[in-house]
């Protein structure tokens, strides 16, 4: 066949039709159906994994730089390093002897912390269970002989102690709950009058607003969106 009789064709207008391109076949549907599950599933199981916890660790004492493993738990919020750090600073480094009661213990850490610094006895109080657990799993690891852990209503506890038997009450409740007012009523009972009640909240508390239960404001700190007070008993007259 010679040269001329090859004609290339031309589309409307005059233009020359651009060669063919290998076009990929298109998938069959139970390919892509499948190519989705797969990554229906991966997705689920990325959703269903738990999330690593984090940890805190304890600041000084005997079991100073420990660390302590943090439950991913609803409204959990661990005392900041630099917070529990200051509160011991406040109330010297030595707690030999003092009776020491959580109230919203949590992951322990403030608890811990005064029991690590040689307090006689120190009881953790937590209502949630997995947490309650953990605790448990703690006290053993450490051999913390001094800690006792019970799972119940924390202000419920401080009412059963015995009047001014606490030199240390720690009070860190949920910030969006309604237990500061009931929970410092029964702490400022349970405290004796040369003992410390802290107190961890969103807002700033004042000796007016503690004028009802007793308490003043001996030291205050702000970090973040956290209030650290450290209060003690109103001295009569």
């Amino acid at each position: 066949m010679s040269r001329s009789s090859l004609r290339l064709e031309t589309l409307p207008g005059g233009r020359l039709a651009r060669p063919t391109r290998n076009v990929p076949a298109a998938e069959p549907d139970d390919a892509k159906e499948s190519k989705n599950t797969k990554a229906a599933k991966s997705s689920a199981r990325k959703d269903a994994a738990p999330q690593a916890a984090g940890e805190i660790r304890i600041i000084g004492g005997q079991w100073k730089r420990t660390r302590l493993p943090v439950a991913q738990r609803p409204g959990l919020r661990p005392t900041p390093d630099r917070v529990r750090e200051t509160l011991f600073n406040w109330l010297g480094q030595d707690l030999t002897g003092w009776h020491c009661l959580d109230a919203f213990a949590g992951t322990g850490a403030l608890g811990l912390e005064a029991a690590s610094r040689g307090a006689a006895a120190v009881q953790l109080v937590e209502n949630d269970a997995t947490l309650v657990a953990q605790l448990h799993k703690l006290q053993a690891r450490l051999a913390a002989t001094a800690v006792r852990v019970q799972r119940g209503d924390g202000i419920a506890a401080l009412r059963q102690v015995a009047p001014a038997s606490l030199h240390l009450v720690l009070l860190d409740p949920p910030f969006d709950s309604a237990w500061f007012e009931p929970a410092l009523q029964a702490a400022a009972k349970a405290v004796a009058a040369d003992g410390f009640v802290y107190l961890e909240a969103p807002q700033a508390w004042t000796d007016e607003a503690l004028a009802p239960f007793g308490l003043v404001v001996h030291r205050h700190l702000k970090a973040g969106a956290v209030h650290a007070h450290l209060l003690q008993r109103r001295l009569a007259g």
